[in-house]
């Protein structure tokens, strides 16, 4: 059973491995943002994406490996099932590892949440400017009102 055991516990520390590099890449992105440094964006988008399919990927294979550690151990494929399943020092070594991945996700969706908060902040912004100049151009009077041509006064003259 150790090698099973093993199996999960190599794909959760790779998972927070990933999440670490996921994180750090996160907190530039949040500056990026908070610069509006757009060509920062642009670069760090594809890491981004990169990185969350990797941990996919992992977290996928963690859950089929979970489960078939859950099917060996003929007990309900959870982490409360396997821990207590398994021999008391391995399953308080899984429980422990178990419980960085619940935390590292924690913070990896928050952070998530606030650069999330932090384009909708912008992107409101954005438009609510564009707004402001689309308005301000359709305006028939005013600084930024179209130019009259002595065409236009004339072709008003005739009609």
């Amino acid at each position: 059973m150790a090698k099973k055991t093993k199996e999960l516990e190599r794909l959760w520390w790779d998972w927070l491995g990933t999440a670490e590099r996921l994180l750090s890449t996160l907190h530039e992105q949040t500056a990026a943002l908070t610069m509006r440094q757009v060509e920062r964006l642009e670069r760090l988008q594809p890491e981004l994406d990169g990185l969350m399919d990797l941990m996919q990927t992992i977290d996928e294979q963690a859950a089929t490996a979970a489960r078939t550690l859950a099917s060996e151990l003929e007990c309900e494929p959870s982490l409360k099932g396997l821990v207590t399943a398994l021999e008391k020092a391995d399953g308080m070594q899984l429980q422990s590892i178990a419980n960085r991945v619940i935390v590292a996700g924690r913070n990896v969706q928050r952070v998530i949440d606030k650069n999330k908060a932090l384009i909708e902040n912008e992107l409101a912004y954005v438009n609510g400017t564009m707004t402001v100049i689309a308005n301000e151009v359709t305006k028939a009077e005013g600084p930024y009102a179209g130019k009259r041509t002595q065409a236009n006064v004339l072709m008003n003259q005739a009609a």
